[in-house]
């Protein structure tokens, strides 16, 4: 499969074809203001370049200098291919008083290689003020000077270009002065001082105005100078300059103090307002360190080397003072020509070196720049290859050049290649400059990278942070240069790069391996993930190793109250909450080491964090329960007196052997008496309180009116086991023998479970009081009333009225 692109013919990346001899230069083009910051974005090179951001880490895009000046200004970033500002554009620096600005250099990228022109052009902003050479301007103006007579000022300079250089003048009001501009032959405007009316020194012998220079920026900038006048007697005429504009032409690397040209001012009068004195006119730096005018006879000569490369054109203003103060203005242009000084330059922008010894004829081995900073025939270069190698080299345009194999390598018999690169100008005489390539040929990639260790086992404490080392592998390629330079991925596994949200990532170089994130023991105690380790050859070759990450527990659960259930916690916050608690009843002929209940709890955590203890904290009566230290069973301590508080309460604590150890608590309610019709009474007193919740409890009215047709079929079956009594009803219904139908009321079951959880519990049903000898069980009525509903608990029924039903939550 062949693909054109870039201009050139090229096969896939592992089986690339003969090149051709030659490729297109594309050049792309940029435009920024300047004075951007450094890393300033410029523009997508990568994306204008056709490239992908996967093909980028393979391409290696770059910028590369060529020429005299070394490429400072830009950099591409080599993760997105993006071309930003290196350092602070200066375009008054850069480009000096040029209408246009731009800085051309070539981007280069790899497999296969090729450079593209890339042209940044700077546009400029207005960051310069207009500024005038003097803070004041001396004039002295003869009182016989009639109105209307014009006086040159100076003309404010701004770096800048375009219209950020254009300029306005603007003249504070002065009855006897106006402004007025006066157009040059070069099309820029100088301010005149227009005298509007007679002056007469004996009133007034000087006056002070402020002239300012606005450029058209947006904003605008603008510059300040002081004029003041001098009125003198009479001096009517200014010098004049033979010419308005004087041009020379030189040739570059002109001796200091040569002579340049003459420029000439004469003055009609006599005397001292008739010597004429030269100099130069607001100019910058750089024209006084390369230019000396004489002010004497006018002479202007160098005064430091002139470079054509550096600059091909100067212009400044010269003016002519008489002794009178009277000032005429001109300009100066001069022309620099190139001379054959600067010998071609030969930039090796990329070299393949070693190349493999299977590389097909055609294979670039080096991409050079050959640039010379002369003009005309003196820039014109040719280049060409000596020594005895296989190697060719193909000229481009814009003065690239390729190193081609011409033949077959063979690396048995040479195992490098040296060759020499001269290039030649067309100039008189002919400069040349030559640079020295050393190509070493290699072998092919035969080797895979081998792992130290087949598996790795790796130990993590959960709770890391996320980022935390986990473990480093370390494979070793025999091959050398890219060919041994080993990359490592992940591969696959319960935790590798197919996963949804992968646990681990790995360091590519390094072979570390770092948590993504934190680890929950309780979630996930090992996982294992492949890891592949691959060398940088073409085609590449890889081998894997499995990594088997354990995650150590930490003490980060605290223990779980199962029973009782979380509502018991709530008891102590108030009445109300206290009506929903879960109690136990306890008769008052119990002895000592009776299960009271038993306090149920889990840790999520693993080992000595799971293992739990129980304490008691806090009770009505502290001598009267305790609470196994390991089982959890809250027992009587010493048997019930009478003289102990019917509702009691006891908080246990369950802590785990964590360090630090973790806890929770759980709190009991308690009822001392001997049946559960004794126990009404206290019943009676916490659902008082449960008023208060009405409505937390409309969810539990909903589920007992679903339960309403479960009652009527349990009132039906114990209806028919009752009249079974006489025949000796089971052992398991023994609740329901004949001392529970007593007219004195409900009675508690003498016989209830005992145990840990789960627990058995019966089910006792109590006849309405009446006075007839034996319980009698009339229809099952409509319930009416409060329920409360606790499922998987000790749960009595109590039939108090023939219109309604209450069912009680004994824990």
């Amino acid at each position: 499969e062949l693909t054109i692109r870039d201009g050139e013919l090229k096969g896939s990346q592992s089986h690339p074809i003969l090149e051709c001899h030659s490729f297109f230069l594309e050049r792309v083009r940029y435009a920024i203001p300047e004075e951007l910051g450094r890393g300033s974005l410029v523009g997508p090179l990568a994306r204008d370049l056709g490239l992908s951001a996967d093909e980028l880490p393979a391409r290696k895009l770059q910028v590369a200098s060529a020429g005299k000046k070394q490429l400072k200004y830009f950099t591409v970033n080599e993760e997105n291919g993006n071309l930003y500002v290196n350092e602070r554009l200066d375009r008054e620096e850069m480009c000096g008083e040029s209408a246009t600005c731009s800085v051309s250099f070539e981007a280069l990228v790899h497999n296969p290689l090729n450079v593209f022109r890339i042209e940044v052009s700077i546009d400029d902003v207005n960051d310069n003020s207009p500024t005038f050479s003097k803070s004041a301007l001396d004039l002295e103006i003869g009182e016989l000077i009639p109105p209307g007579a014009r006086f040159p000022l100076e003309m404010a300079r701004d770096a800048d270009v375009g219209s950020n250089s254009l300029l306005t003048y603007q003249l504070v009001s002065n009855p006897s002065f106006s402004l007025v501009m006066k157009e040059s032959p070069d099309g820029s405007k100088q301010p005149e001082l227009v005298l509007e009316r007679a002056l007469d020194r004996e009133k007034q012998s000087s006056f002070e105005l402020v002239l300012t220079a606005v450029d058209g920026g947006d904003p605008a900038r603008s510059g300040t100078v002081q004029i003041r006048i001098n009125v003198t007697d009479a001096n009517d005429n200014p010098p004049v300059f033979s010419k308005s504009i004087y041009e020379a032409r030189v040739a570059e690397n002109l001796p200091v103090g040569s002579l340049v040209l003459r420029v000439q001012a004469t003055d009609a009068d006599a005397g001292t307002n008739g010597r004429v004195s030269y100099s130069f006119s607001n100019v910058p730096g750089a024209i006084i360190s390369l230019f000396v005018v004489d002010s004497e006879n006018g002479e202007i000569r160098t005064a430091g080397p002139l470079d054509f490369e550096e600059k091909s054109k100067y212009s400044f203003g010269l003016e002519a003072r008489d002794g009178g103060g009277l000032v005429s203005h001109c300009k100066v242009q001069i022309d620099v020509t190139d001379e054959n000084d600067n010998a071609p330059e030969i930039t090796v922008l990329s070299l393949s070196s070693p190349v493999p010894e299977d590389a097909p004829v055609g294979t670039v081995v080096a991409l050079l720049n050959v640039n010379d900073p002369d003009s005309g025939e003196n820039g014109q270069v040719s280049c060409e290859l000596s020594g005895e190698a296989p190697l060719s080299i193909v000229a481009s345009s814009g003065g690239s050049y390729k190193v081609v194999t011409a033949s077959a390598l063979d690396r048995e018999q040479a195992s490098e290649h040296r060759v020499t690169v001269v290039a030649r100008d067309r100039g008189r005489p002919a400069l040349r400059s030559s640079a020295e390539l050393v190509v070493e040929v290699s072998d092919v990639n035969d080797n895979a990278p081998v792992f130290e260790e087949a598996a790795y086992s790796a130990y993590v404490a959960e709770n890391n942070a996320a980022g935390a080392l986990v473990v480093r592998v370390q494979a070793r390629d025999a091959d050398a240069g890219a060919n041994g330079r080993v990359s490592y991925w992940l591969a696959g596994g319960s935790a590798g790069a197919a996963g949804a949200a992968p646990l681990v990532s790995v360091e590519a170089r390094s072979g570390a391996l770092y948590a993504q994130r934190s680890l929950d023991y309780e979630q996930c105690r090992e996982f294992a993930v492949a890891v592949r380790a691959q060398d940088g050859g073409a085609p590449a070759r890889s081998s894997t190793a499995t990594v088997r990450v354990f995650v150590l527990d930490r003490n980060d659960n605290a223990p779980r109250v199962l029973w009782p259930a979380a509502g018991a916690g709530a008891a102590a916050a108030g009445e109300g909450a206290a009506a929903a608690s879960p109690f136990e009843v306890v008769p008052r002929s119990a002895e000592a080491g009776y299960l009271v209940a038993k306090v149920v709890a889990v840790d999520a955590d693993a080992g000595r964090n799971a293992w739990l203890s129980y304490e008691l904290v806090q009770a009505s009566e502290p001598a009267l329960f305790r609470v196994g230290l390991h089982s959890g069973e809250v027992r009587t301590a010493r048997a019930v007196s009478e003289r102990d508080a019917a509702k009691q309460r006891v908080v246990a604590v369950v802590k785990d052997h964590g360090q630090p150890a973790l806890s929770a608590t759980a709190t009991l309610h308690v009822v001392l008496a001997e049946s559960l019709q004794e126990a009404l009474p206290e019943l009676s007193e916490r659902a008082a309180g449960a008023e208060a919740a009405a409505a937390e409890l409309q969810f539990y009215l909903v589920l007992a009116l679903a339960l309403l047709s479960a009652l009527l079929v349990l009132s039906v079956a114990l209806a028919v086991l009752a009249r079974l009594r006489r025949a000796g009803p089971p052992a398991v219904l023994r609740c329901l023998g004949a001392q529970r139908f007593s007219v004195a009321g409900a009675a508690f079951p003498a016989d209830f479970c005992e145990g840990t959880l789960p627990y058995s519990y019966n089910l006792c049903v109590a006849a309405p009081a009446r006075a007839v000898p034996e319980a009698a069980w009339p229809p099952p009525p409509p319930l009416s009333g409060q329920f409360l509903w606790f499922s998987n608990f000790e749960a009595h029924l109590i039939m108090s009225d023939p219109g309604s039903a209450e069912i009680f939550y004994l824990g």
